[in-house]
């Protein structure tokens, strides 16, 4: 999600240094792998002996408590669980601390978006387009809002006839109220319906906004506007229904059917994977690719304008990263805790591999680099945060800036294409990267979470295969990639028909600030 370039050769392979280059990377990768194996089998080993001791002293405590519990009560505890619960049953399962941390977890997403991509985006292109993207990010966010509450959450969150769109029965929020209760991941635990909408409404504005990047700095206003309804109902929301949709722990046993198609296929995505970065990554391609580069790409000098600006939106979106990925365990237990360090390590992870590869290759590191080395980190660990563990987490990071790195770098210039902010290049190469990681690192061997099985009451952990896993992540990201990128392509042609994306030379060359909204970023 780097900028062009702060000259023209910033993000340009030598290719004269590249297979040494090259060579000391596999030399480095392979003696920090070693380590880090060894740390993580560590990691495996200790995670196992230390559940083994904590279930026998639960067993000897629960024996201890049971003989000196008159039998009615040991028997209600046992009957305690209640599989399929009504709403009134409901209501007492709900636990204050969770709810409270899903709000905040809401408004720190929020933030991802405004300020966080608004200034991380404007930061990276010309002073004449700075309002015009932060424009488009802020009002993006507001619509998406609107098409959330109105129809999109029903959509993406309700049952339907078929297991890739959900249907009607909550549009307009109907019967989404303040009784009403959202499953968790644990049996017999809830929190308000009205906390998860607006958690999943905060998802629902960063990806379409996400995409302006590919094709900033020559689209008009209103028509990317009339473009982003129609994305988020036919595109955003089916993808979230088939990835997240499903009844719920107590609930799924009865009726295995009543999930997402991807979701009953045993996809792991645990933050936006494939729901969030694949998504709008490829349809940022197709948007650059549709609306065609920008006037005197290549021959003219399109640095970013203020390098401040966008370390600022970076800091914001790493912060607020950690309600999007610890949030999406729409509890406070140790799983949240889980997420929040894997995030954290992944992320420092792939800001430092980043700078590496740049000084290897140019002599120097970067702000611009470190900021967006930081940013592939985060959405790597997307979709594996609740799954993974801190050492492979550091391995997912390390790993993923080299690959964004030569997408952003060499790909890009060997295929001519204008991916204005590298939107392709690091949400949708490192959300695939971080979608198909996920079976390795989720597995239980090397310290993972591996995968419950809700279609028995009460939910038990499943019995994890990597490999089996690895072909279901590679399927998920192969669906996203063609529903998306497939449907995107149809969507940006119809618009461009009716309304046209793109602006005229005069204007492009004016600068979408004053040709599309009558202001300036700067009056000085």
């Amino acid at each position: 999600m780097s900028g062009d370039a702060v000259n023209g050769a910033t993000y340009t392979f030598s290719i004269r240094g590249k297979n040494s280059m090259i060579r000391k990377l596999a030399g480095g990768a392979a003696a920090l792998g070693v380590s880090l194996g060894a740390a993580t089998s560590a990691f495996a080993q200790a995670a196992a002996a230390t559940s083994a001791a904590a279930a026998a002293t639960t067993a000897a405590a629960v024996a201890t408590a049971a003989a000196a519990v008159p039998a009615p009560v040991a028997t209600a505890a046992a009957a305690a669980m209640i599989k399929a619960p009504t709403a009134a049953q409901m209501a007492p399962m709900m636990n204050k601390g969770d709810t409270a941390w899903m709000l905040v977890a809401s408004a720190l997403v929020l933030m991802m978006s405004i300020p966080g991509l608004a200034l991380f985006y404007g930061g990276l292109v010309r002073t004449k387009n700075m309002l015009s993207v932060c424009m488009q990010v802020f009002m993006i966010v507001a619509v998406a809002g609107l098409v959330w509450a109105c129809w999109g959450y029903s959509l993406a969150f309700t049952g339907g006839p078929t297991p890739f769109v959900g249907g009607f029965s909550k549009i307009f929020l109907m019967g989404v109220t303040s009784s009403s209760m959202a499953a968790t991941f644990s049996n017999n635990v809830y929190i308000p319906e009205l906390v998860y909408m607006v958690f999943q409404m905060t998802f629902a504005m960063i990806t379409p906004a996400l995409i302006v990047g590919a094709f900033a700095e020559r689209v008009k206003f209103t028509p990317l506007m009339i473009f982003m309804v129609l994305w988020m109902t036919v595109i955003y929301a089916p993808i979230a229904h088939m990835v997240w949709y499903w009844a719920g722990p107590d609930f799924l046993s009865g009726n295995p059917s009543d999930a997402g198609y991807l979701f009953q296929k045993g996809a792991l995505d645990f933050a936006g994977g494939t729901v969030v970065h694949i998504n709008a990554g490829i349809a940022g391609l197709v948007g650059c690719l549709m609306i065609g580069k920008r006037i005197g790409h290549g021959r003219e000098a399109t640095p970013p304008h203020s390098l401040t600006m966008t370390m600022i939106g970076a800091s914001l979106l790493w912060v607020g990263w950690f309600g999007f990925n610890a949030g999406s365990n729409l509890e406070a237990n140790g799983v949240t805790g889980v997420a929040f360090v894997n995030t954290m390590l992944a992320t420092c992870a792939a800001a430092v591999s980043w700078c590496v590869v740049e000084q290897l290759h140019h002599g120097k590191p970067s702000m611009l680099g470190g900021a967006t080395g930081a940013v592939a980190g985060l959405v790597a660990i997307t979709p594996a945060s609740g799954y993974g563990a801190p050492m492979t987490s550091i391995v997912l990071g390390l790993l993923v800036s080299p690959l964004c790195y030569l997408f952003v770098s060499k790909v890009k210039n060997a295929f001519k294409y204008d991916d204005t902010l590298d939107v392709f290049g690091v949400h949708c190469i490192g959300g695939i990267f971080g979608a198909i990681g996920t079976a390795v690192v989720a597995n239980p061997a090397y310290g993972g979470q591996g995968w419950f099985d809700y279609t028995v009451f009460p939910a038990v952990p499943g019995t994890y295969d990597m490999g089996a896993q690895l072909i279901t992540q590679i399927k998920a990201v192969l669906m996203t990639l063609v529903w998306s990128g497939v449907g995107s392509a149809i969507l940006f042609f119809i618009v461009d028909k009716l309304f046209g994306l793109r602006p005229t030379e005069e204007a492009e060359r004016e600068g979408l600030d004053l040709s599309e909204h009558g202001e300036r970023a700067y009056n000085y």
